[in-house]
């Protein structure tokens, strides 16, 4: 894999763990019981965003490292894998 194949499958993973990470944790302001006035009591009183984006960067790497060792080094591919399923 080259290095730009392995910056677009980064992105990629890094939105699929953000969403996997965001509701980790979340309590609403109704759960809190201090709504702010002109927002809606579903909404998440602290969100940790800071928190959540390095942890999906975390993990993101972590996946696209362990895609990377699979198939650079270990040369696994969508047909040799396939051939584990029959």
């Amino acid at each position: 894999m080259n290095l730009l194949t392995i910056v677009a499958i980064y992105v990629v993973v890094w939105w699929i763990c953000i969403f996997v990470v965001l509701p980790i944790g979340v309590r609403t302001q109704d759960e809190e019981e201090d709504t702010i006035l002109g927002t809606v009591g579903s909404a998440p009183a602290r969100p940790m965003l800071g928190r959540k984006a390095i942890a999906a960067t975390v993990l993101a790497a972590v996946v696209v490292a362990l895609l990377w060792l699979a198939v650079d080094q270990f040369d696994i591919t969508l047909r040799g894998a396939s051939r584990i399923f029959e």
